[in-house]
């Protein structure tokens, strides 16, 4: 089963949901570690606790709605320079091919029962109340957190079952990808073996990128929904704030 849980500031107190442990915790100002999500697959067994995080820092804009799913950041994040394969085996340079684009970044893997699948399947559904004119220029990038497993040929059979054949899935060298993660406040750990199950952790968070500046200056964490996404795509395609 995975185990994933929403950490909560100093100031807060929540209980942990059932069969949940501590995750990953991405440093930024306490609003923004309040979203910081950590998904992990340990087969059928309890997983243990990872590392420390990156030490990224983002801004929130003043005033937040807690109702609403979307976090503003007052200091956006800048698109990682991430050069990658894409499921067709080729290069994908990320900043190149989505600049101007509004983008959504995710970084997850394909062997993730629950979050991952169910992030994909929600944008993807979100995506489809677009005009096609929309559709087509919305860019949804899914960067795998374990390359080791998740090679081009998965990717491209997994991001179609799991969201929509647009979406594009990337793969390469581990670090390179953790230090793109690291760049925009998302912490992962190598996949390592744990009683012959492989244990990946890694930020659950959505990024989107704005195709007026290409910063990544809205955050969405775990629980945003198809509803959320239905809403506020349609601005973060204007590059507005939702």
């Amino acid at each position: 089963m995975s185990a994933e849980k929403t950490p909560t500031p100093d100031f807060e107190s929540a209980a942990a949901r059932p069969g949940r442990r501590t995750p990953l915790i991405v440093a930024a100002v306490a609003i923004v570690a309040a979203l910081g999500i950590t998904a992990a697959v340990l087969g059928g067994n309890e997983d243990k606790p990872s590392g420390t995080g990156s030490s990224s820092i983002a801004e929130v804009s003043g005033g937040s709605d807690s109702t609403k799913a979307a976090t503003v950041l007052d200091r956006p994040f800048t698109k990682p320079s991430l050069v990658l394969t894409d499921t067709k085996g080729e290069k994908y340079d990320l900043r190149e091919r989505t600049k101007g684009k509004p983008t959504l970044i995710y970084f997850g893997y394909t062997h993730c029962p629950d979050v991952c699948p169910m992030t994909m399947s929600n944008i993807a559904i979100a995506k489809k109340q677009l005009p096609k004119a929309d559709q087509d220029r919305l860019q949804v990038v899914f960067v795998t957190t374990d390359p080791e497993r998740d090679t081009s040929a998965e990717l491209a059979k997994w991001l179609p079952a799991a969201g929509d054949p647009s979406f594009t899935g990337l793969t390469g060298e581990f670090s390179t990808i953790q230090a793109g993660a690291r760049s925009i406040g998302i912490g992962i750990d190598p996949p390592k073996k744990e009683n012959g199950n492989v244990v990946s952790m890694h930020g659950a968070q959505v990024i989107a990128f704005s195709p007026t500046t290409d910063q990544g200056y809205v955050l969405y964490g775990e629980d945003t929904t198809v509803e959320d996404y239905t809403k506020d795509l349609p601005k973060l395609i204007k590059g507005e704030n939702p």
